[in-house]
């Protein structure tokens, strides 16, 4: 049984998908971001950073905060979207890394900018949307050479980009415009496992389709 620490964000959703994608049971232990829930001093114990998501393992007591060290760990336990070989898993490292490093926190800066203070700095919102607007671009690319972001294979780098591409209308982005990104967001909002994780915890939310 593994405790998941989530609230419904790209990168909760990330580690609940994963957790269906697995078949692991696991109980949702909601953190409220919006009630700074995550500053609690208990949370404080599993997520040192406090920030979710986070999980207890109580197969091993094992805890890890950061969603991808999450998946990475969810990979390795259950042998679950392991690449078959080195070349394979640098690649899935690499675009992993694409998205801790820059799809997330530059697509967070929009959602901040955008979404929740439009208005409060043309400079900003004009300087983040022009770095969501490259970086639908290098996705885009990608997809053009493979079937999924890390190759011609579903894997944790695309469970990990897909939750913060389903936040294109906070985004201003038209996926019409990106084609390929298109066809890999609607062939992954099919999966069973993404449709059981995106709504967790339980809330009514459906998966945006354009």
């Amino acid at each position: 049984m593994i405790d998941l620490y989530t609230w419904s964000t790209p990168n909760g959703r990330k580690i609940s998908i994963m957790l269906e994608e697995c078949n692991l049971e696991y109980e949702v232990k909601p953190i409220n971001i919006t009630k700074d829930e995550q500053f609690d001093s208990k949370f404080l114990k599993i997520s040192p950073n406090n920030k979710i998501p986070a999980i207890l393992d109580h197969d091993n007591g094992i805890t890890m905060m950061e969603s991808g060290s999450i998946l990475m760990y969810l990979s390795e336990k259950t042998g679950k979207f392991l690449p078959k070989n080195n070349e394979e898993r640098w690649k899935r490292d690499e675009w992993l890394m694409f998205q801790m490093a820059s799809v997330g926190p530059m697509l967070g800066q929009v959602h901040h900018f955008i979404k929740f203070n439009a208005g409060k700095s043309l400079y900003a919102e004009e300087r983040y949307l022009n770095e969501a607007l490259r970086i639908y671009g290098v996705l885009e690319n990608k997809l053009n050479q493979n079937e999924y972001i890390a190759g011609n294979d579903y894997g944790i780098a695309d469970i990990a980009i897909w939750p913060w591409v389903s936040r294109f209308e906070w985004q201003k982005i038209d996926l019409k415009k990106f084609p390929k990104i298109l066809e890999w967001y609607k062939k992954i909002a099919l999966r069973e496992a993404v449709i059981k994780g995106y709504d967790v915890p339980s809330n009514g939310a459906e998966i945006p389709i354009p």
